[in-house]
């Protein structure tokens, strides 16, 4: 038998949802068994899967010790790397990400992603501690291709983490981007509506028309100089599917410059430019309703410096960032 006590970042979330954390090799199958046949009880009682856990609960697991055989990934602790913070408090943390650095581990296993420097952060400010977690660790709220730069924000604790997510859901957090497009966009504002569907090799594809399988995605687009061919315009994600804003302008025929997957291979060779013009370069809060992050309603927080290359225009963009 394994006993846990709720702490304040297991607190708030449903019984079944903290043992699919807490012991990941559990099957669903087995969970939802065990819950019936009363083998995982809270305070000592029946419980239903649907119970939410309060802080100083006592969760009892009757079930056998393989199960618990996990080892908790503390690679992170070896990690030196800085971070680029724009604003910190005891909820949330908004870094700059830099271009080449991955928000979490993909299939090229990079051990220096984005979450672990957070974590090794964290840890180091004696905010973070694995082994006094059962279910909780620092998570990113926002992500951003390997390639993309910009603000990303980072949960400290589970609540604000929840808060931060259904804010995003509902877009009472402004995302804007700024990007350079290969050609001239012709006009000075739009929102262009289509449809998105993940295929192989890391790619997506983009139809006009609704199709089964094809999921909405809604882009608003606002230019703010033109020159030499190239477009620098400012980027409104309302709907934020993978790839979307890199792969939406090109299908409109303006893909991003430097991007080797959906851009334009001779113009970025001829420009010297190899990851893409893009950076999520705003975030603005827009709470609507009251929460513990509900203080930082009304604040914007923007990048010092994109890393463009901006001398093909004849405006700097520093009044919009």
């Amino acid at each position: 038998m394994k006993e846990f006590k709720i702490n304040k970042n297991d607190s708030g979330q449903r019984v079944d949802k903290f043992m699919l954390k807490t012991v990941p090799k559990l099957p669903k199958s087995l969970l939802y068994k065990y819950i019936r046949l009363k083998r995982i009880k809270v305070n000592k009682k029946r419980c239903e899967i649907s119970q939410v856990l309060a802080e100083n609960d006592m969760v009892e697991m009757y079930i056998n010790d393989e199960f618990f055989e996990i080892k908790k990934n503390t690679e992170f602790l070896t990690i030196n790397s800085s971070l680029n913070i724009i604003y910190e408090d005891e909820n949330i943390l908004i870094v700059n990400k830099p271009a080449g650095t991955d928000v979490h581990r993909g299939s090229q296993n990079n051990k220096e992603t984005l979450i672990d420097i957070i974590k090794s952060y964290l840890y180091q400010k004696s905010e973070y501690n694995p082994d006094e977690e059962n279910s909780f660790s620092p998570a990113i709220c926002n992500r951003l291709d390997r390639n993309t730069t910009g603000l990303v924000i980072a949960a400290k604790n589970a609540q604000s983490l929840r808060e931060i997510n259904e804010r995003i859901r509902s877009r009472e957090i402004v995302k804007k981007y700024l990007c350079i497009c290969c050609g001239i966009i012709s006009k000075n504002e739009f929102i262009k509506t289509d449809y998105l569907k993940k295929c192989q090799h890391n790619r997506v594809e983009i139809i006009s028309n609704p199709v089964q399988g094809y999921k909405k995605i809604i882009t608003g687009c606002k230019v703010i100089s033109r020159k030499n061919n190239f477009t620098l315009a400012e980027i409104n994600l309302i709907t934020g599917r993978t790839h979307q804003i890199r792969a939406h302008l090109a299908y409109l025929g303006y893909p991003i410059l430097g991007d080797g997957k959906y851009g334009s291979v001779t113009v970025n060779k001829r420009m010297g430019i190899f990851h893409q013009q893009l950076c999520a370069y705003s975030l603005e809060f827009k709470l609507n309703s009251g929460g513990i992050l509900n203080y930082l309603n009304g604040k914007i927080f923007k990048v010092p410096d994109t890393g463009f290359s901006l001398n093909i225009f004849w405006q700097n963009i520093s009044p919009f960032i």
